[in-house]
């Protein structure tokens, strides 16, 4: 399959009065066409901050580093000027951003909103076509009675229905890929399912790459192709939903499954909660960063960070544990143990 994104060695640093805060630090990554890439982990660990440097959004006093590198559809971006990020977001990236009530404009009516998105990259379409693309758009998306939505304004509309303007939004200029950053974000579960299967539909009518941010990984259980944990700024483990569901590798990957409710779990009690807080990445520590949260910690991780071990063409981890003379007898989860 076709890469449609290559990231490679991709670092994002904020300089505050407090010193340099290290939001990414070399990450490496691919999407595939057609394909959806899962982007998880706890608030903080440079999910949303990753998104953002993907179109361009990174501002001052943040910044990209030199060494990064963003090649879309074999092309370098990561240099591009204003202008050109301007034509690249929208027309062949576009983003749902997680709260629909505050990125929609409160004043500005549903159908004006998303046929602004298309005129800003098809200066000569007609007022008609114009409308008739947006009210296609909204039907497509599922919104009951889109001609009356069109006249609507956004708190006019319930949690679900606006989060689906937002992506149609997105979608209206029929973009290569879709960046999702928490989309069902304070929806209800219910409607959390509806938003999950209308991206998958989409995405099979339109064939665009989807890559969606979550801290839970229960939203993209069926929904990724490919599952990228995130911690610290760092990828720790990345690999096929199967991969990362029943053969976790990484002490983190199965604390957040863990936290993840389960109908089928004998155990109706209190959800797993992980202990402790993410380091201070304005001093990352220089071993592995989630030594000090780990209960299978060895001194090793604490001295020296550990190396990505490649276990199959798709699932990779970054562990001491995996070392063949680390002690793994009392780890419940990795392959070692099957």
């Amino acid at each position: 399959m076709k890469a449609l994104l290559k990231v490679e060695d991709l670092s994002v640093s904020y300089f505050t009065y407090a010193g340099e805060v290290h939001s990414v630090r070399g990450i490496s990554f691919e999407v595939e066409e057609g394909k959806t890439t899962a982007l998880v982990g706890e608030s903080g660990c440079g999910k949303s901050v990753t998104a953002k440097s993907l179109l361009g959004l990174i501002e001052k006093p943040g910044k990209v580093g030199d060494k990064s590198r963003i090649i879309y559809q074999g092309k370098e971006i990561t240099g591009y000027t204003e202008k050109e990020w301007n034509e690249f977001r929208g027309k062949e990236c576009s983003m749902v951003f997680q709260d629909a009530l505050v990125s929609l404009n409160p004043t500005v009516k549903i159908g004006t909103q998303i046929e602004e998105n298309l005129l800003n990259h098809e200066k000569s379409i007609s007022k008609v076509e114009m409308k008739k693309r947006a009210l296609n758009m909204l039907k497509l998306t599922g919104i009951p009675d889109s001609e009356s939505c069109m006249k609507k304004y956004p708190h006019e509309l319930s949690g679900g229905m606006r989060q689906r303007v937002m992506i149609a939004c997105a979608m209206i200029t029929n973009p290569k890929l879709l960046i999702a950053d928490e989309p069902t974000t304070a929806l209800d579960v219910t409607i959390q399912a509806q938003i999950i299967a209308l991206m998958e539909e989409l995405q099979e009518k339109l064939g665009m790459s989807i890559i969606i941010i979550t801290h839970d990984l229960g939203v993209v259980a069926d929904m990724a192709d490919e599952i990228i944990v995130m911690y610290a700024g760092e990828i720790v483990e990345r690999g096929t939903a199967r991969d990362i569901f029943y053969n976790p590798e990484h002490p983190y990957t199965w604390a957040l499954l863990q936290s993840v409710p389960r109908l089928d779990s004998e155990d109706k009690g209190i959800l797993n909660t992980i202990e402790g807080n993410i380091p201070d990445m304005i001093n990352p520590p220089k071993g592995c960063s989630f030594c000090g949260r780990c209960p299978y910690a060895m001194q090793i991780c604490e001295e020296q960070a550990p190396q990505t071990t490649q276990i199959t063409d798709q699932h990779s981890v970054a562990c001491w544990l995996m070392d063949d003379r680390a002690d793994r007898t009392n780890v419940p989860f990795g392959r070692k143990n099957l």
